[in-house]
């Protein structure tokens, strides 16, 4: 019997806290049915717009700073094509975050979504935290795996929105976050996000990490973090009242 892929393994984990509490959290499953209130999905957008346009280029310009590339490695060798492999993932991961901090900011326009003023949550803190003592201080292989995680958990959670909105009755008033959720739901369950974290997934199951070695549990272990670390990213219910900064 062939070693199951490491993606696949670590799908298969039992978490806690679980899968489900990350993927449809209560923030999802309002954001679905249309009773989300506008100020929290503000709250939730600015700290999404914190992670992506501050803390994951910091992320992938380090994973991009490890990648090994040396000289005496041939053009055509198996290292070498691994490291462009790597290299050019990565890069489509900083185009992707640029049209992504644009989206943010059309979005909010468009939908009425001040994303100014909202203090910085703790679940915020905790998670750039995370990706930046990963990108700098653990092996390469475990960043990429971090960056699989947390891209896996995003498309999941926001297919889960897309299918709410697909089952239930439309929100009453364009006033609700229906539109805004509407435009976030379509692009991360889309098939060119999908296609993006299946080539994440294959890049990581071709790292040859092999079951019950150190890199291994070491996966085991990012991928249990990035679950708690989702969790704790979604804005529970009323946050948005006592998360903004007070006036001078």
């Amino acid at each position: 019997m062939s070693a199951p892929n490491l993606t696949s393994h670590l799908l298969s984990l039992h978490t806690t806290p679980s899968y489900i509490d990350a993927t449809r959290h209560t923030f999802l499953t309002q954001a679905g049915n249309g009773s989300l209130p506008l100020p929290r999905l503000a709250l939730w957008l600015s700290q999404d717009r914190i992670y992506a346009a501050h803390a994951y280029p910091r992320f992938i310009g380090s994973l991009i700073s490890r990648i090994p590339f040396q000289e005496i490695d041939p053009i055509s060798g198996t290292k070498e094509r691994q490291n462009q492999a790597i290299l050019e993932v990565l890069v489509k991961c900083l185009d992707n975050i640029v049209q992504e901090v644009t989206f943010f900011r059309d979005t909010a326009e468009q939908s009425g979504l001040n994303m100014e003023g909202w203090i910085e949550r703790k679940g915020t803190r905790d998670y750039t935290a995370e990706m930046a003592r990963v990108a700098s201080s653990a092996p390469l292989e475990d960043g990429l795996v971090f960056l699989w995680a947390m891209e896996r958990v995003y498309f999941d959670a926001w297919c889960y929105v897309k299918h709410l909105q697909q089952v239930l009755p439309k929100a009453p008033s364009e006033e609700s976050c229906a539109p805004a959720v509407r435009r976030f739901a379509a692009n991360w369950s889309s098939p060119e996000f999908e296609a993006f974290v299946n080539t994440l997934t294959e890049l990581v199951d071709s790292l040859g990490i092999s079951p019950g070695s150190d890199a291994w549990l070491r996966a085991e272990a990012i991928w249990h973090r990035v679950v708690e670390l989702e969790v704790s990213f979604w804005p529970e219910d009323g946050e948005e009242l006592h998360m903004r900064k007070k006036a001078l």
